[in-house]
């Protein structure tokens, strides 16, 4: 059942016409992709269903996971995880790339290892981290790839903790890793912004034992205002990628950039693709968080209707120069069947415009429907029958 609003709330709004196109780009990267996760706008397009290499983009994943299992309970920041030998001596090196510096035997704390992670791009933190959690990196990496399908990304694949290259086994798409940092930006908030805005992390010795500071390969954070995070990525197979992401006046863009051919062009097309999002776009506000955009039909339930609230502030992208031609409309099946729990995503605001694809936000339950009892279903038909 689909029930349009736009009459009813928009008719101010409708009466201007929209003569603004989208806002052009062109990208350097072959790969590249961007959207709004405040409206759920996809800005940007090229490639982004396109399967490649995500070389230490991957590491996201590994840290997704980390996350989750540390906001359940599962794990421990403070827990400690020792360095296999085997596993050192596989990632110590200059053939090993980016590390973290760990010692044979050392113990380290999952904090530490995060840190490792997300600031260092370290391949040894990633399996030692793997290997503590699960026992062995392959059984870790069923556990990326669990996640992967929770969170609906059909065009990606992980057999490696680390990204290493590994003959096309692990693989994703642009748009994965885009939806990928949302889920860890939405579901984890409070671990992304520990972990990912650190600009430098200190581990290890020299062998004149200095200590072993290194900067985070971020190529947005302090370029772009509100920048903090996500990751990078560098091989021979993959070139030089990036997703990141920032927040401005309350519009937060994740972007992703691969393919890219030197370390200085992916600095500058990332900080120039984002600056692109925040300066060709604005919000337009359309409903504050918890405000009644509609109510749906409720079957079997001790109320005939249920109220649809916005679950937080929401807005709809546009062309800076375009002036506010909306079309909004309610999606749902229903009538939706009881009981429903307040806060319950059961319904779709579909926003469109003339110059950008259908901008698709959720909307909620604004109370708890319980099933109702025999009675209470026989007055509700009969209500419904003479009303």
């Amino acid at each position: 059942m689909k029930k349009s609003i736009a009459a009813l709330l928009f008719v101010g709004l409708l009466s201007t016409p929209l003569t603004a196109a989208a806002p052009p780009y062109s990208s350097e990267a072959p790969i590249a992709y961007m959207k709004d996760l405040s409206s759920g706008a996809v800005l940007y397009n090229k490639g982004g269903d396109t399967r490649i290499p995500p070389a230490s983009m991957a590491k996201m994943m590994t840290a997704h996971v980390a996350f989750r299992l540390i906001q359940k309970g599962d794990l421990k920041l403070e827990q400690k995880f020792t360095v296999r030998p085997e596993t050192w001596q596989q990632w110590h090196g200059p053939q090993a790339g980016s590390t973290m510096f760990l010692s044979p035997g050392e113990q380290v704390s999952v904090e530490n290892l995060l840190h490792g992670i997300v600031t260092l791009s370290g391949n040894d933190a990633c399996v030692v981290l793997a290997e503590g959690i699960a026992g062995t990196e392959q059984a870790f990496v069923a556990l990326m790839n669990q996640e992967a399908k929770r969170l609906g990304l059909k065009n990606s694949n992980f057999g490696t903790s680390n990204g290493w290259p590994d003959e096309g086994v692990t693989y994703v798409t642009a748009a994965d890793l885009a939806a990928l940092a949302e889920a860890t930006i939405e579901e984890t908030p409070n671990l992304y912004k520990k972990f990912y805005a650190t600009r430098s992390f200190t581990w290890g010795k020299t062998m004149g034992g200095a200590d072993i500071e290194q900067g985070n390969r971020n190529p947005i954070l302090g370029k772009v205002a509100g920048a903090d995070g996500l990751k990078t990525g560098h091989t021979q197979e993959a070139g030089f990628g990036f997703t990141g992401s920032a927040e401005q006046e309350g519009r937060r863009l994740v972007m992703v950039v691969a393919g890219l051919t030197s370390f200085n062009q992916r600095i500058a097309e990332s900080v120039r693709f984002m600056d692109w999002g925040f300066r060709a776009w604005k919000a337009q506000p359309l409903f504050k968080k918890g405000q009644t955009v509609e109510t749906a039909e409720v079957q079997l339930g001790s109320a005939t209707s249920v109220p649809l609230v916005a679950p937080q502030d929401m807005a709809v992208t546009l062309p800076r120069a375009a002036s506010s031609n909306i079309s909004v409309k309610v999606a749902y099946t229903g009538p939706i069947k009881a009981p429903i729990a307040k806060g319950q995503r059961i319904a779709q605001l579909i926003v469109s415009t003339p110059d950008t694809p259908p901008q698709i936000l959720p909307l909620v339950a604004g109370e708890d429907v319980s099933e109702a009892g025999i009675f209470g279903r026989l007055w509700n038909g009969l209500k419904s029958f003479f009303g």
